[in-house]
């Protein structure tokens, strides 16, 4: 893939196919476009979208609240995924940067990654933007 122009914007309701696409390859959950549509349009989540030559080729979402048990908002980045044609393109590293600026603007001054302990690709990717590993465990519960 040779790309000619690489664009990072937020994502719209024009962007649910191409969303559902992507994350129907991401994590399989099967979603509809009418929940992405809902999703883009009620929810406080960030979704930033990476388009190269008018191809959406990947997605990055984050959250932020605020708590009374802090002061400051805490922000989280949730999801990320670049397809696997795409990747090495710096696509990752320019989409943390896009919601960063963005989570700083609402006034967040720190930003949580989770990712899994052996995926050592996004932990590299993660470590260039300046995220350092922590002894945080997270446990999970299906309800």
């Amino acid at each position: 893939m040779t790309e000619k122009n690489i664009h990072i914007r937020w994502a719209n309701a024009n962007d649910a196919e191409d969303l559902l696409k992507l994350n129907d390859a991401f994590n399989g959950v099967g979603t509809s476009i009418e929940e992405v549509k809902d999703s883009l349009a009620l929810s406080d989540e960030l979704i930033a979208i990476a388009v190269i030559d008018d191809q959406a080729v990947g997605f990055a979402c984050a959250q932020y609240f605020k708590s009374f048990c802090y002061r400051e908002l805490q922000g989280e980045i949730t999801e990320m995924y670049i397809t696997e044609v795409a990747r090495r393109r710096g696509l990752a590293t320019l989409l943390i940067a896009f919601i960063e600026d963005k989570l700083r603007s609402r006034g967040v001054t720190s930003v949580k990654i989770l990712t899994g302990q052996e995926n050592e690709i996004a932990i590299r990717t993660y470590g260039k933007s300046n995220y350092a590993i922590t002894e945080e465990v997270m446990l999970q519960k299906e309800l």
